[in-house]
């Protein structure tokens, strides 16, 4: 199991320290909101899904002794409307939307490349996205005054 603790950077706006068994980062908003210390959260969304994603394809090529010798992904997130939102009952409604743009280096044909862009959508964190994972919430320590 994966785990980080995150905690707020007293006297911070919103910056928080996020520290995992061995490495740490900040994760902050972007001025004007806050102080623009690190990462912005969905910064730090994309780049678990980069990271792993990059990761599976290298793994993928190596066990397959393709010519792979550099993977590149630019991603973006947004939300955009809903199909026809103009004519329907929530025209305001919108979904989230990460894009991911793949820059594969190296001599590989294009049935590598396109088993490649296929093997992208089986990474441990884009299948934790894509099945919308249930989050539990518990308080724990000091219950607070009274």
């Amino acid at each position: 199991m994966a785990t980080v603790k995150v905690e707020t950077e007293p006297g911070r706006m919103f910056a928080t320290q996020v520290s995992g068994l061995v490495h740490t980062l900040v994760a902050d908003e972007p001025a004007p909101d806050g102080d623009d210390l690190g990462f912005s959260p969905y910064e730090l969304l994309l780049a678990s899904l980069g990271s792993c994603t990059a990761m599976t394809l290298e793994m993928y090529a190596r066990r397959k002794a393709w010519p792979l010798e550099q993977v590149r992904i630019t991603l973006g997130f947004d939300r955009v409307h809903v199909g026809d939102a103009e004519n329907c009952d929530q025209p305001t409604r919108r979904v989230d939307r990460i894009t991911r743009e793949f820059e594969l280096i190296g001599e590989l044909d294009q049935e590598q490349r396109r088993r490649l862009l296929e093997i992208a959508g089986k990474c441990p964190v884009h299948k934790t996205l894509a099945n919308g994972p249930t989050i539990v919430d518990r308080l724990v320590g000091d219950s607070g005054p009274g």
